[in-house]
């Protein structure tokens, strides 16, 4: 799950006030806006061309595809209900079929970040990802994913498996379900992978560090006590870190963390702060750059 991150959050006073430990915020990696449109620099690209904010179609990519290896972000498969306030988060499956089967059709497979760091020099590969564990794709998308042969990464948050994205519900969000321990093993049984993303979805840089090392080092360790599998990937709830939230995952035994930051993955990046593009339907801005750019 992410939000629009602002450039930098605060310490949290009150807690400092109470507690003689310091939270840790500090800058903030900023995360997308998803509506906005991004000019890329890459070698082999028109210049003039902006690419837009999210990923809809292979077209716009293909070049930036070609420089490092793409993570798609997805969270939840089905069409938006009318009273969703962040309705690119929800993929039609429609859509989402059509995305895989144009990935397949150029060439592309999906990866796993197990593979990481050798498969950032690969150029026909997209590691696909889903955060916070919904039911919906496990009733939705995993049916696509099996029709195209293909595997992802489901980050999940293991105090709320079976229950409902309540950290949402504050800010008037829809409620929508998670999955169940029993439906998390019919997605491993699927071949599908599973990462942890903390025990309760928080915003980790304004917690103190003690609480922000429980919350990243348990939730390891609660799902593999679960699902009795190693859990080695991580995902920052909103996108919100910095280089000592990214710290604290590297104590706790990731290999790797995937951020909200717009881009690909090139050899030598950093695997605890790996870049990602959300992927979601085309919205009226993106279909008016498409006809416009490609006289469609």
């Amino acid at each position: 799950m992410f939000y629009r991150s602002r450039p930098t959050l605060p310490v949290v006073k009150a807690a400092a006030k109470k507690q003689t430990f310091h939270s840790v915020g500090g800058p903030v990696r900023a995360g997308p806006d998803p509506l906005a449109f991004r000019r890329w620099t890459g070698p082999g690209y028109d210049h003039r061309v902006s690419l837009p904010g999210f990923y809809s179609s292979l077209p716009p990519f293909r070049a930036l595809f070609a420089e490092g290896l793409p993570m798609l972000m997805y969270h939840k498969c089905g069409r938006p209900p009318r009273r969703a306030r962040l309705r690119g988060l929800y993929m039609p499956p429609p859509i989402f079929d059509r995305q895989l089967d144009e990935l397949c059709r150029h060439g592309f497979r999906s990866g796993s970040l197990d593979e990481l760091p050798s498969s950032l020099a690969a150029r026909d590969q997209v590691v696909l990802t889903f955060d916070d564990g919904y039911r919906s794709v496990l009733q939705r998308a995993l049916p696509v994913l099996r029709k195209h042969g293909m595997t992802s990464i489901n980050y999940l948050v293991p105090d709320l498996i079976g229950k409902s994205n309540v950290w949402d519900l504050a800010v008037g969000e829809v409620e929508e379900l998670l999955m169940t321990v029993d439906e998390v093993k019919q997605w491993l049984a699927a071949g599908q992978e599973i990462g942890a993303h903390t025990c309760t979805h928080p915003r980790l840089t304004r917690l103190p560090v003690d609480r922000a090392r429980e919350e990243i080092t348990a939730s390891r360790k609660r799902l593999e006590d679960l699902f009795q599998r190693p859990v080695e990937h991580f995902c920052y709830p909103y996108g919100d870190w910095n280089p000592a939230v990214r710290d604290l995952v590297g104590e706790a035994g990731f290999r790797t963390a995937t951020t909200v930051d717009f881009g690909v993955n090139k050899p030598g990046c950093g695997l605890l702060a790996l870049t990602r593009i959300t992927a979601r339907y085309p919205s009226r801005n993106l279909k008016a750059w498409w006809r416009g750019l490609w006289g469609r």
